[in-house]
């Protein structure tokens, strides 16, 4: 988001901001002088979104529940828009980012970062249950109706939502036997969401022994592995704005 060009006195919308990690980081480099407005459907992490930033003395973020509409004050009234692990989840992510343009300034910025499991996974000695856990994690979000493939459209739908694209990046999760990602962390947090969905039971899950058993497997195959990639993109609107009738 710095190299975005997310700075301080920035007002800043994060939306489908979750239980607040995105908005809280975004209101410490927009700092005293900026504001960021969290937004989230879902009315339980927006409670826990507000104690998290109480807790956190962060006087420059607040909280509401609403959705893409992004019910504002005005039009074009904020520097950016920034979001994590959200578009995957709208049924057409172009509509999304349009809406989404309507309460940006002119000259404003959109910035995204989706999960893409197009790639993955990599590795050149099997990993059977690494691979096992990726499956679980993301045929669960497949059968929730998210896009697996967001990554690699991120970009082509700012640009025909109509920002002009400045960057994109693509970061590898990378895993060695010293180096390792929370997939059990990530699979407790899902295990509600796995089971409903019938991806896996919580007894082949086994929760409770996971990330020794992933551990254990990094380390006995003494190797590097993959995941998946994260995409990161940023866009700018013009400076141009239609004229209201």
């Amino acid at each position: 988001m710095r190299d975005a060009g997310i700075i301080p006195g920035m007002s800043v919308i994060d939306i489908g901001c979750g239980r607040g990690d995105v908005s809280m980081l975004t209101a410490r480099l927009v700092g005293e002088q900026g504001h960021v407005l969290g937004i989230d459907r879902d009315g339980g992490v927006i409670v826990a979104a507000r104690e998290r930033a109480r807790e956190s003395a962060l006087t420059n973020v607040a909280f509401e529940q609403d959705d893409f509409s992004v019910k504002c004050a005005e039009d074009e009234s904020v520097d950016a828009v920034v979001g994590r692990r959200v578009l995957m989840y709208q049924p057409d992510a172009i509509a999304a980012i349009r809406m989404l343009s309507r309460v940006v300034r002119p000259g404003g910025l959109i910035v995204f970062q989706e999960h893409d499991a197009t790639v993955g996974p990599v590795n050149l000695i099997p990993m059977p249950l690494h691979a096992q856990v990726r499956h679980w994690i993301w045929e669960t979000v497949r059968r929730e109706g998210a896009d697996l493939h967001i990554g690699f459209r991120l970009a082509p739908a700012m640009t025909q939502a109509g920002f002009r694209v400045e960057q994109v990046r693509a970061e590898a999760v990378v895993q060695t036997p010293t180096q390792s990602d929370p997939l059990a962390q990530r699979v407790r947090s899902m295990l509600p969401r796995l089971v409903r969905h019938g991806v896996a039971t919580e007894a082949e899950i086994d929760i409770d022994h996971l990330e020794e058993r992933l551990r254990s497997e990094r380390e006995h195959a003494n190797t590097t592995y993959i995941g998946e990639l994260i995409f990161g993109a940023w866009g700018r609107k013009s400076q141009q704005t239609a004229k209201k009738p």
